[in-house]
């Protein structure tokens, strides 16, 4: 079911639960409008049209009002030396459809198995924090400057744990550094002292 409404000059196609921007209603936040000029309704293949409105109303709730992106409004006459440019916001109502003549929105559906399933998802990462992303060694990406493309790249060249990043020794890491085309950047970002702390 679904039904065309005019509101701030415009005409919009509105089904129970749409959220819409309009032009901005004189109404608080939360209060509940009607929307007079209802141009059609269509409910399956029973479609009504007004001459030129109908005699029901769509019911909506103000969620927010607020302002549009910016645009620039350039202006120039030729050969005036006459030129323009300002900016404008035009301010919005946002407004959700909760009723269509007699049929108003039912209640909402219950989010108990959408945030069991959310609760489930976001101990994941706590599981695996404790090893790499392969399941090997420690989480080297705990370190700051270490991603998971350079923590693969590292346990390439068998650095799987902090331990091993923090009894690393100048020449070792010049090795490194130039194997990996690091430039310097275990220094920079300090590794070693990272690794350390994370060692415990």
């Amino acid at each position: 079911m679904y039904a065309v409404v005019e509101t701030g000059g415009k005409q919009y196609k509105v089904a129970i639960g749409d959220k819409l921007k309009v032009e901005k209603l004189m109404a608080e936040e939360g209060a509940s409008i009607d929307l007079n000029k209802v141009l059609m309704v269509a409910d399956g293949d029973d479609v009504s049209v007004g001459a030129p409105v109908l005699d029901t109303t769509v019911t909506a709730t103000v969620i927010s009002h607020g302002r549009a992106k910016k645009i620039r409004v350039f202006k120039m006459k030729r050969r005036k030396n006459y030129r323009r440019t300002q900016g404008h916001r035009q301010y919005f109502t946002e407004i959700e459809i909760t009723g269509i003549g007699d049929t108003v929105a039912g209640p909402a559906p219950k989010k108990q198995a959408k945030k069991k399933a959310e609760s489930e998802t976001a101990l994941q990462p706590e599981v695996a924090a404790d090893t790499g992303s392969d399941g090997v060694g420690d989480n080297l990406t705990e370190v700051n400057g270490i991603g998971p493309v350079i923590e693969q790249k590292l346990k390439g060249l068998g650095i799987t744990t902090f331990a091993q990043i923090a009894e690393l020794d100048q020449a070792r890491i010049d090795d490194i550094n130039e194997q990996l085309s690091f430039k310097g950047r275990i220094e920079r970002e300090q590794w070693v002292e990272q690794a350390q702390k994370l060692n415990g």
